[in-house]
């Protein structure tokens, strides 16, 4: 389990721009916000990435990037950018799910052909959501073990907006006897 305001796993995958995704050299102010997705298969996911799309530049305005990830390889991460109509949205492929497992992400098994017709890889992740701090320690995290109700971003970057104007610390952080 990851612990707020302590380091988390590193990450380091492909992105569809030819580079590198590495949070350990990640420049952002004020930290990064990394969005786990299931995969192209998910139309929960499109529609979730659709306004993580719309929302990167309230972010990057706030000191904060973004990237989406999933353990999808390049062509079905590119046809989910393509899907999205990503512009300013940068997406990681290719993630292990033993890195996935190390975020906390949940795994599942594959169902077969999904609602819109795509076959479910035989492993995937689980959604999850997290913004790390520039030092790579655990600002906020969000797991899922289903595609449904998950944060809204508006919510978080009004969040952000709050948690800047204030010092507010990253929560959750006691892990002492209880």
């Amino acid at each position: 389990m990851l612990i707020p305001r302590q380091k988390t796993p590193n990450l380091t995958l492909p992105t569809l721009d030819g580079s590198t995704f590495d949070l350990a050299s990640e420049n952002s102010e004020r930290g990064t916000v990394i969005c786990f997705y299931r995969g192209l298969h998910c139309p929960i996911c499109a529609n979730y990435l659709k306004e993580l799309e719309k929302r990167v530049s309230d972010f990057g305005e706030r000191g904060v990037t973004c990237i989406a990830v999933s353990s999808d390889g390049e062509e079905r991460t590119r046809a989910m950018a393509e899907k999205i109509d990503a512009k300013a949205l940068r997406f990681g492929y290719d993630l292990p799910l033993s890195v996935a497992r190390d975020w906390g992400l949940y795994i599942s098994t594959s169902r077969g052909k999904t609602s819109i017709g795509i076959e479910e890889p035989a492993l995937f992740s689980e959604p999850g959501l997290f913004m790390v701090s520039p030092d790579m320690s655990l600002y906020y995290g969000s797991v899922q073990t289903m595609p449904f109700v998950r944060p809204h971003f508006s919510e978080l970057v009004s969040a952000l907006d709050f948690a800047i104007a204030n010092n507010y610390p990253a929560r959750g952080e006691y892990t002492g006897d209880v």
